[in-house]
């Protein structure tokens, strides 16, 4: 750590979060001291290590809204290598997996294919459909097309009915 930053991080301007990541703490009158959202670490990653993240399993449900539970080991598909980073009491696990699985990173369609892998296809039915059906807007459900090559074939049918549901509104 440079003698700069050691200096800003005695005097609270900055906060390490973790080996080479800092933030500026942002404080709350009745909370105190409040932490990142696991979202903006995972942004810093991606920026300071030039890497793809996609949201999986139980985070990628619970972000979707499918899933209230709130896992305290947040887990994201990388395209970098997998490690396991450490910011206060939890963890977020960076797992390095295949292009496929990453062709649709960042893109809605691909927090869906996370979700819905998470969830499993004997458990999905009709009410997480409708939830999902609710989520997305006009220019998500073009994306769900342009991606239905990176999902399985289970996941591009839910795609299919996803993308053709708000054009039998109109």
């Amino acid at each position: 750590m440079s003698i700069v930053l050691k200096r800003h991080t005695d005097t609270g301007t900055f906060r390490n979060l973790a080996r080479g990541l800092y933030d500026y703490p942002k404080t709350n009158p009745q909370l105190g001291p409040l932490q990142p959202t696991v979202d903006a670490i995972a942004n810093a990653l991606a920026g300071r290590d030039e890497i793809r993240l996609q949201p999986s399993g139980a985070y990628a449900a619970n972000r979707l809204g499918l899933s209230t539970q709130v896992p305290m080991r947040v887990v994201y598909l990388t395209d970098g290598r997998s490690r396991t980073v450490q910011i206060g009491k939890r963890q977020i696990l960076l797992r390095n997996t295949t292009p496929k699985n990453m062709a649709a990173a960042g893109k809605i369609s691909g927090l869906i294919i996370q979700a819905l892998k998470h969830i499993g296809k004997d458990q999905v039915d009709d009410a997480i459909i409708d939830q999902l059906d609710r989520r997305i807007n006009d220019p998500g459900r073009k994306q769900l097309l342009k991606d239905i090559r990176s999902a399985p074939a289970w996941i591009a049918d839910i795609f299919r009915k996803l993308a053709n549901s708000q054009q039998d509104l109109k």
